[in-house]
């Protein structure tokens, strides 16, 4: 670590971690209501309140993981500190804030009530304003010191305005409900396979470089392609979401084709670095664990978002399996594989950097517990609820059973799913263990 601003990356990951583990807590309440008989929790924190927190913690956790790395990247790659740490915390600040009372809110019924975007009017605003100031403070970084800007970090600052600006199509209220989620996908697609796949896509660029001592030429000749596709396929591909929501007939075709590439670049881009990496036969930085996050998470993606994801694209197959548990088998597993995982690598690829440990060849115990742990029980999670939508789909819509009874033939499936979230719940409080301990700062002569 060169620079003191790039300590900010430790404070978001610290109020990151905590909320990715109440988001998995709030998963498995809600895996719970699918299985058990009774629900003591059913006037406290029911089904739609759970499942709520669940996915807006998702969100929320991602976001600060990626601008608390955003900062530690953007002042690595420009050689410089960042505009304005005052500033950052004061974002800081400001994004918990909105989202902890936003999370509160639900308990209360206090929601806007399209999913993801549950946040009240008021609360939306006040995280346009941290979004601003996250903007301002890091296109000033990079604007004063614009003869040191790269393809990645100008990759990375298209991607957070993309980010910010598609936002505010989830802000206004409209009385027509195709309308509204017509624009509500503006902002669920392009976040996921559009602004997210742009920073994904630097963040990885940057990781590669700075852990392999890869060609930045070749590394950034794949981000390039990154944003073609993006242009090309993730914005008509939003297509895809508007197959049934009375659209015009020719979102079916648009939809169908420009869905299949959208994560390709990420997972050539890897496989690329590897084969540069067999022919140094050397390392520029050993960071074992790192690599072994980025590497998955490059796979993971593509199975997730890429695979999983074209697997029921066609709007021949949608037809029978949109809003199944297949859907959820989907999401989880491309949510994991594209983000969740990459904010893991880039926190073991930063925290020891900022903390002053020196990095061990070979995975130490905790940190690959914790990896085995999280990515096996994410497996069963995706295969178990993949085997429940394919008997929901056969059940419920071709045999016709109605709806609870049909959730009655999932439980056991639903609870293989839910052993498998207790597993990963084990695998989280290891990690959070290994992260904390890799962030704790050591003497200046200290090492570990």
């Amino acid at each position: 670590m060169r620079y003191q601003s790039q300590k900010l990356a430790r404070e978001y990951f610290w109020a990151a971690l905590p909320l990715f583990f109440l988001q998995v807590v709030f998963g498995i309440l809600a895996s719970i209501k699918y299985v058990w008989g009774f629900d003591p929790l059913l006037n406290s924190i029911p089904f739609n309140v759970a499942r709520t927190i669940h996915l807006n913690l998702l969100v929320f956790w991602l976001l600060l993981a990626l601008m608390g790395a955003t900062y530690y990247m953007v002042a690595d790659e420009i050689q410089t500190e960042i505009y304005s740490i005052r500033l950052a915390r004061i974002q800081l600040g400001i994004l918990l804030a909105s989202g902890v009372a936003a999370i509160l809110g639900y308990f209360f019924q206090w929601s806007f009530g399209m999913p993801f975007l549950e946040q009240p009017t008021l609360i939306k605003v006040v995280i346009v304003v941290g979004a601003l100031i996250f903007l301002y403070n890091i296109a000033m970084t990079m604007f004063r010191n614009h003869h040191q800007l790269t393809g990645t970090t100008a990759t990375l600052l298209g991607g957070m305005v993309m980010l910010a600006v598609m936002f505010l199509f989830g802000i206004p209220f409209m009385p027509n409900l195709s309308t509204q989620y017509y624009f509500w996908w503006w902002v669920i697609h392009l976040w996921v396979e559009g602004a997210w796949e742009l920073i994904a896509a630097a963040l990885v660029a940057w990781a590669l470089i700075k852990l392999t001592g890869v060609s930045r030429r070749r590394v950034e000749g794949w981000v390039f392609a990154e944003v073609v596709l993006v242009l090309l396929t993730g914005i008509i591909g939003t297509g895809h979401h508007y197959y049934w929501i009375g659209t015009p007939h020719y979102w079916l075709w648009w939809g169908a084709i420009f869905s299949a590439a959208e994560p390709l670049p990420i997972m050539l881009m890897l496989v690329d670095a590897v084969r540069s990496l067999l022919k140094a036969r050397t390392l520029a930085t050993v960071n074992t664990m790192a690599l072994a996050w980025l590497g998955a998470s490059a796979f993971v993606h593509f199975m997730g978002a890429g695979v999983w994801g074209f697997g029921q694209t066609l709007p021949q197959i949608n037809r029978w399996t949109h809003g199944t548990q297949i859907t959820a088998s989907h999401g989880h597993f491309a949510f994991w594989g594209a983000y969740g995982m990459l904010a893991i690598a880039l926190m073991y690829a930063i925290l020891p950097e900022i903390s002053g440990r020196k990095q061990r060849n070979g995975a130490e115990g905790l940190s690959f517990s914790a990896f085995v742990c999280l990515n096996l029980s994410m497996i069963f999670m995706v295969m178990a609820l993949l085997i429940a939508g394919i008997v929901q789909v056969y059940l419920q819509r071709v045999m016709g059973l109605d709806f609870l009874e049909v959730q009655n033939q999932l439980r056991l499936w639903l609870a293989v799913r839910l052993v498998a979230g207790g597993v990963f719940t084990v695998g989280a409080v290891l990690l959070l263990g290994d992260l904390y301990r890799l962030a704790r700062p050591l003497p200046a002569a200290g090492s570990a």
